[in-house]
């Protein structure tokens, strides 16, 4: 058997609820996605790879993700003709354990691809076959139990192709312990590419743990559109007390509509909202803290951030928001409150449009002045 560290092997004993946040952003990214990319694939066929898939279920026999997004493709008569799916793993214990699990589901049959499980590392190999072959549309799960096997050449070649969206788990209190540590620079060049990481060591020194953090995700966000994927969302995980980030969902696609998809999905799973906006993150300690979170009147500032960037134009509320949601936390409907708001405050003027509403193509004049006259 392959040696894993004893923390790897606990891993899958519990399944705790930041499993199942994780496990519950994966699965429904992907109905989504499976939905809108298999009318379109000229294969007719999409894909999902699972490169550290892991036994199947927890030892309180919960379902992790691959037996999730099979039991997806099973209830869907559209789903069961076009999925093809690998699963893989390192340690053959967790391989053998999840194509048994696979096995036993209700229905597995009337899969048209049957499951393809394999038992192997993640190293460089796999990143250069990925990048090599030409991939049917597939969504990516990526999720090492550290950063070993996580690189950017792997994200690459999981994103290149079309339709092709990704998603892995960034293991931050350790790629952040092992970002000066000599004994791990490989991965961390790996992960950050060689140039950014040494970089990254330079910026990170002496600074705050908060501006760490931020400094470590913008510069992972930067390489990542680098390499074509321009659409970067982090997902934060805190720990039992809410004072610091464990780990981070990340994910890259090259689409503008994923990354809406996606973050409307993250949206429900935060643990917080601030005025209808999403903190992205889910900490298990917010519901005991919830003044510290409302004191920051995010809709507020999104209302002042819009009437100084748009100042001076007449655009529809959808023209705001696409030109304004990437890289912010804010979602649609944060937008329509923030512009009604603005409204309601004589800070803009708005063609005639329904009380009570704000469509997409109501149109919208900013004034210079930042006020109406």
């Amino acid at each position: 058997m392959i040696w894993l560290p004893l923390m790897a092997q606990r891993f899958f004993d519990e399944r705790e609820d930041q499993s199942e946040v994780k496990a519950r952003i994966v699965s429904k990214y992907f109905s989504v996605w499976a939905k809108i990319i298999a009318p379109r694939a000229r294969a007719k066929r999409i894909g999902y790879i699972d490169l550290f898939a892991g036994p199947g279920r927890y030892k309180d026999g919960s379902a992790s993700t691959p037996l999730m997004v099979l039991e997806q493709a099973i209830a869907d008569p559209n789903m069961r003709g076009c999925l093809v799916t690998i699963f893989n793993d390192e340690d053959p214990e967790h391989s053998k354990s999840l194509a048994s699990e696979i096995a036993k589901l209700p229905g597995i049959e009337t899969l048209k691809y049957r499951p393809e499980v394999q038992t192997g590392n993640v190293g460089n190999a796999v990143a250069e076959n990925l990048k090599a072959v030409r991939l049917i549309p597939t969504f990516s799960f990526i999720d090492p139990f550290g950063y070993k096997g996580l690189s950017l050449g792997l994200v690459q070649g999981a994103i290149k192709d079309w339709g092709s969206d990704c998603v892995f788990f960034f293991n931050y209190n350790r790629i952040n312990a092992g970002i000066s540590n000599q004994l791990v620079e490989e991965h961390i060049n790996a992960l950050f590419g060689t140039e950014r990481a040494a970089a990254l060591r330079a910026a990170v020194t002496g600074v705050s743990p908060e501006k760490r953090e931020a400094l470590v995700l913008e510069h992972l966000a930067q390489a990542l559109k680098e390499l074509g994927g321009n659409f970067v969302l982090p997902f934060r995980f805190r720990n039992a007390s809410g004072r610091r980030s464990t780990h981070h969902l990340i994910f890259v696609s090259k689409h503008v509509k994923g990354y809406e998809i996606m973050k409307e999905i993250m949206a429900k799973e935060s643990s917080t909202h601030d005025q209808g906006v999403p903190s992205l993150e889910y900490s298990p300690a917010d519901a005991s803290t919830p003044l510290l979170f409302s004191l920051q009147r995010s809709l507020e500032k999104l209302a002042d951030e819009l009437a100084n960037t748009f100042a001076g134009r007449t655009i529809t509320m959808v023209q705001v928001y696409n030109e304004h949601h990437v890289d912010t936390p804010f979602i649609k409907k944060n937008y329509k409150d923030a512009l009604a708001a603005l409204e309601s405050a004589k800070r803009i003027e708005v063609a005639a449009h329904r009380a009570g509403s704000f469509g997409d193509n109501v149109v919208v004049t900013f004034p210079s002045s930042g006020r109406v006259n």
